[in-house]
């Protein structure tokens, strides 16, 4: 180990999970291609134009099914993309209109899409704080919400930050033994600060017989100072199942989680989260709703401030009206894009590599980074580290030139992530949202690019949410949405394909 690695430790490993099947094919093109060789030699038996008339439409079946884009999607899923797209502006589903002024009785202003269902209750842990779950009656999950305040990384010794990337990886790992849970998700919120809070702070203690000097540099200060700051908010959200064999009540749920809260909280403390929390209903409630109205955030914080809370209910967290496009989502008074990642930082990183993308973008009214996790159980980890260590041996062996040298690099990755995967160490899979928010549509543009450059400076690859941005906006909320929960296909069936 060289010196440079002991000052400046460095970070990495993952790999992308490898599709089943040959190549780009895919499990079902292999299935295609092995029963297409079966159909045509026994074609070939009655004659050679029987054969062709059996190969011509398999070839054409199987084609698009080896073209793929760069993040992995072949010609199948992009069409079929496009033509749910059509549908949805055909049936008016990208129009969402709540309120005393919708079709919908009640007259509420419920949030749209994938949250529509969703209903808040709230319980008390075992130190009686508040915390809001949130229930997702379709799939029968429950999601809390958790806040903290991490430290950052600012005058920071390498070490602790190393203590903290360590601990933080045993948070995760914890996750994939607590029972039920389908998904984490932290969301870091970053906004420009209106000033209410220092407002607050400064004002009510100005003197009135203050000399007239002093007073004006108090003002001034409390004026101008906001618009070099900004505010930050972590959120992690977790999110669990009910087994569907089992039946339990709301409240038997609400109990199991409020025992666990603690434990969870104090692991996020030890790896650098700060003064952590739970959040309560009306909290999550105020967090979705300034992000579908960010005109809105100076009052609640001011009503936070001089009332200690909003009473904003889940029911009234939503829009009043939002439209969605091909690149964008409207929602009251602001316009959002959502980016995904396709390829993950390759090779070793810093600890410092995602510092630009989370911290506040100018010329954007809020920005948020929602890394989503999905632990994975130990026996299932055994297996997928074992399948990878065999897929790379082979290719390492049967490779050559630069290609043999690539696959010996993943070779060493794929033994080192099976030794620590026999140690004790969890495996997750992950993925990085980013969705900005602006005023108006002509300043997307601008912020595209802005997020353009944060993301080559942290050297992640993403591609916008097209045709799906309502449901990439919700996913980057800390409402537990997780995106292989709210799909028809099964997750091994999407893998495949």
């Amino acid at each position: 180990m060289t010196t440079e690695a002991v000052t400046h430790p460095t970070y990495g490993n993952w790999r992308r999970p490898r599709r089943p099947g040959l190549g780009p094919l895919g499990l079902v093109g292999t299935f295609g291609v092995f029963g297409g060789l079966v159909l045509t030699l026994l074609a070939s038996l009655i004659s050679l134009y029987a054969a062709m008339i059996v190969f011509t439409p398999i070839a054409l079946f199987l084609v698009p099914l080896a073209i793929r884009t760069q993040d992995g999607r072949n010609v199948y899923q992009l069409i079929a993309l496009r033509i749910g797209w059509r549908r949805r502006r055909a049936r008016g589903a990208h129009l969402y209109v709540s309120g005393p002024l919708s079709a919908r009785p009640g007259g509420r202003f419920r949030p749209p899409g994938l949250l529509n269902k969703v209903t808040a209750t709230e319980g008390r842990d075992a130190y009686d704080r508040p915390f809001g779950v949130l229930h997702h009656p379709n799939r029968n999950l429950y999601t809390i919400v958790l806040g903290c305040d991490p430290d950052g990384g600012s005058l920071v010794d390498p070490d602790q930050v190393d203590v903290w990337v360590a601990l933080w990886g045993e948070w995760l790992a914890r996750l994939a033994h607590e029972p039920g849970l389908r998904g984490a998700s932290v969301i870091v919120e970053t906004a420009p600060d209106p000033g209410t809070r220092l407002a607050h702070e400064v004002l009510p203690r100005i003197r009135p017989d203050a000399p007239a000097a002093a007073r004006a540099v108090m003002e001034e200060v409390v004026e101008r100072y906001p618009t070099a700051s900004s505010e930050m908010h972590t959120y992690v959200s977790l999110t669990y199942g009910v087994p569907a064999n089992q039946k339990r009540k709301k409240e038997d749920v609400i109990t199991d989680l409020a025992i666990r809260i603690p434990g969870l909280l104090s692991g996020l403390v030890a790896a650098g989260g700060g003064a952590a929390y739970p959040l309560s209903s009306e909290r999550i409630a105020e967090v979705v709703r300034v992000a579908y109205d960010p005109a809105v955030a100076p009052d609640v914080l001011d009503a936070r401030a001089q009332h200690g809370g909003t009473g904003l209910e889940w029911a009234d967290a939503g829009p009043a009206a939002a439209v969605e496009t091909v690149g964008s989502y409207q929602h009251d008074s602001g316009v959002s894009r959502t980016w995904l990642m396709t390829l993950a930082p390759r090779g070793t990183v810093r600890s410092s590599v995602l510092r630009g993308m989370l911290e506040a973008a100018p010329g954007t009214r809020r920005k948020r980074v929602a890394l989503v996790y999905r632990p994975i159980d130990p026996a299932t980890s055994a297996r997928i580290v074992e399948a990878d260590r065999r897929s790379a041996q082979f290719m390492a062996t049967s490779g050559r030139g630069m290609v043999q040298a690539r696959a010996a690099s993943e070779m060493r990755a794929a033994e080192q992530t099976a030794a620590e995967e026999a140690s004790g160490a969890g495996l997750v899979e992950f993925s990085l949202m980013l969705t900005v928010t602006v005023d108006t549509m002509e300043q997307l543009a601008d912020a595209s690019v802005t997020v353009r450059n944060l993301t080559a400076a942290s050297r992640v690859l993403m591609r916008p949410a097209d045709r799906m941005q309502a449901a990439a906006f919700s996913c980057t909320l800390p409402a537990g949405i997780l995106p292989w929960e709210q799909t028809l296909i099964p997750h091994e069936l999407q893998e495949a394909l």
